[in-house]
């Protein structure tokens, strides 16, 4: 019989080493390799004529049962995941500390307990009576709920075993769970891919909804083994800035919808509450316009948002290097922006520090917001405020120009449904709602002149 060979996996990114290094050779972390001896080995060379079960194979239209979805109570909480609770689904989700996780998870939880419909929480970070203090301010006391304060997969699913299985099954966290038929701590690599798959079988086999709750790293992604992300059919990050009020669940993986959807929460003091307008958080009040301001209609997967996007340009006297300090949106397309606008509309910014801002703590990856960004940029450095309920929207590129993008004509009636009646964007645009006038912009020297004016 052939020894077992030794390997060692990464804690911090998962990689395999067949050899113990102080240092990952993935990631470069220290210290993070831990040896892992598999249970069982495969081989090509088993006899696989005894010990296994044949499988049954069926075409792919073949009649069957009907999965629909169920509604969590959070109209949000459905438009991230797709329309609802799909049965049997698997949800993985992350976010910082303290961002709302368990409140929101509890919440919908209590909603959907009070529909009639059977729901087990496990948390392995609190005791049963700390999650009690929290559903009784949340105003969700009464709620028929099953609650549990344990660790122990081997546990959980005996005891889940003796009866019908739940409707939802949540798991705060995954990182704290543990199988005494694994070697190693809580939250290791080996622990969290096998308590994970173990549940995710009983997931599936019982056609229960099951919801991991995970930790995240300082890089803000999900920690544990990479698989675990490809082990789930959603996953799903809950985003925010602790200093703001609003938050944000975002669908990153979905196999039963689509991705990039977004669900808005504003923390209070009652928990979560829903946003049914996000941009009634990121849109300033004000009743005259001020110079470096401008209004983008952003896209998050099917949903319109308009953010504001603020920019400052202060002159240097001396000749110190210029800062340039961006929130929100990224440095780099920054940095490229503003070198299209001296090379391409011959103004200076080399001279001067630049500060972006989007307002509210949003945080901006469409590209569509170059125009905008651009329209901020050129307000503040000829210090000309731009139209009060204007919308500025338009992907620009090395050369100037500015390029069609996708889905203007939704873009634009969120615009016009908040009152906004002008628009200057990229030439294609499809139909313009009638009580709005649109400017077509070509190229940026078109903005610029636009903006300071031609003289």
């Amino acid at each position: 019989m052939s020894k077992t060979k030794r390997r060692y996996i990464c804690q911090a990114c998962g990689g395999v080493s067949h050899r113990w290094q102080g240092q990952c050779p993935d990631c470069a972390e220290w210290n993070s390799l831990v040896e892992d001896t598999p249970a069982s080995v495969f081989s090509a060379k088993h006899d696989l004529s005894n010990g296994g079960r044949a499988i049954e194979f069926v075409p792919l239209d073949a009649p069957g049962e009907k999965l629909e979805r169920r509604s969590t109570g959070l109209p949000e909480f459905d438009r991230a995941l797709g329309g609802g609770l799909v049965p049997g689904a698997a949800i993985l989700m992350g976010g910082d500390p303290g961002i709302g996780k368990s409140t929101l998870l509890l919440q919908a939880s209590a909603k959907l307990a009070q529909t009639g419909a059977d729901v087990v929480y496990v948390s392995g970070e609190e005791a049963a009576g700390q999650v009690r203090l929290r559903a009784e301010r949340l105003g969700h006391a009464k709620a028929p709920i099953r609650l549990a304060s344990a660790t122990s997969v081997r546990d959980i699913l005996t005891t889940l075993g003796r009866g019908p299985a739940p409707t939802l099954l949540v798991i705060d966290s995954i990182q704290t769970m543990h199988s005494d038929t694994i070697e190693g701590a809580p939250g290791t690599v080996s622990q969290v891919r096998g308590c994970a798959f173990e549940l995710i079988r009983y997931a599936k086999e019982n056609g229960t909804v099951l919801v991991l709750v995970g930790h995240v790293t300082k890089d803000g992604n999900i920690a544990g083994p990479r698989v675990l992300e490809h082990m789930v059919d959603v996953v799903m990050s809950f985003e925010g800035e602790r200093s703001h009020q609003y938050r944000i669940l975002r669908a990153l993986k979905n196999r039963f919808g689509a991705v990039d959807e977004i669900g808005v929460f504003a923390m209070a003091g009652q928990g979560l509450e829903e946003v049914p307008n996000p941009s009634s958080l990121f849109l300033t009040g004000r009743e005259t316009p001020i110079a470096g301001s401008a209004v983008f209609p952003a896209l998050e997967g099917t949903r319109p948002v308009l953010v504001e996007v603020q920019a400052l340009i202060v002159r240097l006297q001396s000749g110190a290097t210029p800062r340039r300090a961006v929130v929100g949106w990224d440095s780099s397309r920054l940095a490229m922006l503003l070198a299209v606008l001296e090379s391409r509309c011959g103004l200076n910014f080399s001279s001067a520090e630049v500060y972006l801002n989007v307002s509210g703590g949003y945080r901006l990856s469409d590209p569509a917001a170059d125009l905008a960004v651009a329209a901020a940029l050129v307000s503040a450095l000829a210090n000309r405020p731009l139209p009060l309920r204007s919308t500025w929207f338009g992907e620009v590129s090395l050369a100037g120009e500015v390029r069609p993008v996708a889905h203007a004509g939704l873009r634009l009636r969120e615009a016009a449904k908040l009152g906004f009646d002008a628009a200057s964007g990229p030439a294609e645009v499809g139909e313009v709602p009638k009580a709005m006038r649109y400017d077509a912009v070509d190229r940026l020297p078109k903005l610029v002149d636009r903006i300071i004016g031609a003289s």
